[in-house]
């Protein structure tokens, strides 16, 4: 028989804490990005590491916190944990290589259009890879046309986030990319979540391997929300990123130009005012005549 599927369990509190997650990893992604574009003699490879790896544990937690509201009531939730980890790992590595190409690449049009496809499905990889990790007793379904839809809201908000990673260094500006990078990965989830039907096998709850969402979720979330939180830390207290552009260039010391040289008389008018001294046998010529 269909099962019941219900992805608001617990009303708007996983979604609205999905959709902070998402925005936090978002947000912390793009200042790290910006990070190696206001110096371009800082270590570019370790702000691309944390901003690729900000992005990535902030889709991966907005990931299972929307999924610990998610419920069949015929039967009862288990996930691997094996598979759990493996997502985020997925998560983390494909979108480093999206940061990656861009911020040494450019924003060309290729460019954007490559890394945005290759994080798109990255990120479409890590959601069915924890969708794969949940067991229930019975059979997932997935509807082919809205899973494509999930896939290319992925690419999309891949490819704007990337954008924006590399464009946009005003404070209020990676705010505002940053919320809308939230809504676009968590429209994605919402979407992959639509084309989601259970087929249950029986009224019982069944014996599987794996662990419930609350034994296994909660504390692997910790992980990461802990990793945000110290990179949010590190963002903060960087100098470089309070100033900002503007108040770097006005913070900079003015450097006052050189002393002249004093100017030297022309060489015409010095030889004209001084008498040339007359030769002696000038003076010896002119004796004679007299």
């Amino acid at each position: 028989m269909e099962g019941t599927v219900d992805g608001f369990r617990y009303g708007l509190v996983t979604p609205v804490a999905a959709f902070v997650m998402a925005c936090l990893g978002g947000a912390l992604g793009l200042r790290c990005t910006v990070r190696t574009l206001l110096d371009p003699q800082s270590w570019k490879v370790g702000w691309l590491a944390l901003g690729a790896a900000s992005i990535g544990c902030g889709i991966w937690t907005m990931h299972f916190i929307a999924m610990i509201g998610f419920q069949v009531e015929e039967t009862r939730i288990r996930y691997d944990a094996g598979l759990t980890v493996l997502s985020l790992a997925v998560a983390i590595v494909v979108v480093g290589i999206g940061v990656f190409i861009v911020g040494h690449r450019g924003t060309s049009t290729a460019t954007l259009s490559v890394a945005g496809v290759i994080t798109g499905l990255g990120v479409a990889a890590m959601h069915y890879l924890g969708m794969a990790a949940m067991h229930v007793n019975g059979e997932v379904r997935y509807d082919p046309l809205v899973v494509v839809l999930s896939v290319l809201i992925a690419i999309v908000a891949a490819t704007a986030a990337l954008w924006a990673a590399v464009t946009i260094r005003g404070f209020l500006t990676s705010l505002g990319a940053s919320l809308i990078m939230g809504v676009a990965v968590s429209g994605m989830h919402y979407t992959a979540m639509a084309a989601v039907s259970v087929h249950v096998h029986g009224t019982g709850g069944g014996t599987w391997a794996g662990d419930s969402p609350t034994s296994l979720l909660l504390p692997m979330l910790v992980g990461p929300v802990i990793f945000l939180v110290l990179a949010g830390v590190v963002v903060m207290f960087d100098p470089l990123l309070v100033l900002g552009d503007g108040d770097r260039g006005r913070s900079a010391p003015v450097e006052r130009p050189a002393p002249a040289d004093p100017p030297r008389p022309h060489v015409g008018a010095t030889t004209s005012a001084v008498p040339r001294p007359r030769a002696p046998h000038d003076t010896v010529q002119r004796a004679r005549r007299r």
